[in-house]
C-alpha cells in the first residue's frame, strides 16, 4: 500500500488498529507499562513499538470498513485484546509484591491503615519493596522482552479487528489467576510455616505461664525472627520468582 493522499485514510485506520492492542498492553505489561515512568515516555514508547511492528503485521490487516460503527468496534476489539495480554502478563508479576504482603502480615508488620490501590489490600513496607523489586529483575534479565514478543505475535492468533474467543480467554485468564494466587503462596510458605510454629508455641507458654503478657514479649521477637529469615532467603524467593515468570511468560498466547 503506497502512502498518498487517496490511502491515506486506510494508513491512519491502520495505525490506530494496532496502536488501540498495542497503547492498551503497554498499560498493564510489566517493567514497560509501570505508573512510574512519566505518561508521556509510555506513549511514546507504545508509539514507536507500534510504528516497529507496522511494516510486518501490515498483511494481516482489514481493510477499511465503510461505515463508522463497524470501525470503532473494531478498535475497542483491539483495546480489549491489547488489555487481556497485559493482564495475563501483569499476574506473573504481582505474585512476588502479592507474596510480600503475605509475610508482612505473617512477621507483623503490616499496616492495616494504608491500603494498596493496586492490591486492594492493607499496604506495607514489603509489600511496597517487592513492587520496587519486580520490574527492576525483569528490566535487567530481559524477561521484559517475553510478553513484547507475544504481543506481536497474537497477531497470528487473534485477527485484528476481531473480539475474543469468549471460551479459551476466559479459561486462560482462570488459570493465570490460579497461578499468581498459587506463586504467592509457594513464595511465602516459608514464612507461613515460621509463624504457624511459633504460635503454636507462644500459645503453649502462654498456657504453662498465664500471668506473662505472652504477646507483647513474644511480638518483637516475632518481627526481628521474620525479619533473619527474609535475610537468609531473599536471594533464592527472587530466583525462584523469576524462574516462574520466565516459564509463565513463556506461556502466553503468541509465542511460539
Amino acid at each position: 500500500m503506497s502512502l498518498d493522499l487517496a490511502t491515506l485514510p486506510a494508513w491512519a485506520f491502520v495505525f490506530v488498529l494496532v496502536l488501540g492492542r498495542i497503547g492498551a498492553a503497554m498499560t498493564l505489561l510489566p517493567g514497560l507499562g509501570e505508573a512510574s515512568p512519566p505518561a508521556m515516555v509510555r506513549v511514546g514508547l507504545a508509539v514507536g513499538i507500534t510504528v516497529l511492528l507496522l511494516p510486518s503485521i501490515m498483511p494481516l490487516m482489514p481493510h477499511l470498513p465503510a461505515d463508522v460503527p463497524t470501525v470503532a468496534r473494531m478498535i475497542a476489539a483491539e483495546v480489549l485484546t491489547g488489555l487481556w495480554l497485559g493482564w495475563l502478563a501483569r499476574l506473573l508479576v504481582l505474585a512476588l509484591p502479592m507474596a510480600g504482603q503475605f509475610i508482612a502480615f505473617m512477621i507483623g508488620v503490616s499496616n492495616v491503615l494504608v491500603t494498596d490501590p493496586e492490591l486492594g489490600s492493607q499496604s506495607s513496607a514489603l509489600e511496597q519493596l517487592f513492587s520496587l523489586v519486580a520490574p527492576l529483575a525483569l528490566l535487567i534479565s530481559g524477561l521484559y522482552a517475553l510478553p513484547l514478543a507475544a504481543l506481536a505475535g497474537s497477531y497470528e492468533l487473534i485477527a485484528p479487528g476481531t473480539l475474543l474467543p469468549a471460551a479459551d480467554s476466559t479459561l486462560l485468564a482462570v488459570r493465570a489467576a490460579a497461578e499468581c494466587f498459587s506463586l504467592a503462596l509457594k513464595l511465602a510458605s516459608p514464612f507461613v510455616l515460621a509463624t504457624i510454629v511459633f504460635h503454636v508455641v507462644i500459645g503453649l507458654v502462654a498456657r504453662l505461664v498465664p500471668n506473662v503478657p505472652v504477646y507483647f514479649v513474644a511480638m518483637p521477637g516475632q518481627i526481628l525472627g521474620g525479619m533473619l529469615l527474609l535475610a537468609a532467603l531473599a536471594g533464592p524467593m527472587l530466583a525462584t520468582w523469576m524462574g516462574a515468570a520466565g516459564a509463565g511468560f513463556a506461556r502466553l498466547p503468541g509465542l511460539p
